[in-house]
């Protein structure tokens, strides 16, 4: 909707714009802090596993000597 229409219209009808806006801000907007959320959490899992496992390949070559 064009300024001028949502400006010529009354409070009440401001009002309504304005809250309609933020209704349909709110899905695209909780998606993609889900969707971040996610990412971080996901590359966290990730290097903690990635971190044991090379913990895991050090201790395996002291005990075989390899150092």
């Amino acid at each position: 909707m064009c300024y001028s229409s949502a400006k010529s219209a009354s409070k009440d009808g401001q009002r309504a714009l304005s809250k309609a806006v933020l209704v349909l801000l709110v899905p695209p907007v909780g998606l993609m802090a889900f969707g971040v959320g996610f990412a971080f959490r996901y590359g966290k899992r990730r290097d903690d596993q990635q971190k044991g496992e090379f913990s895991s390949r050090e201790s395996a070559s002291e005990d075989a000597g390899l150092d």
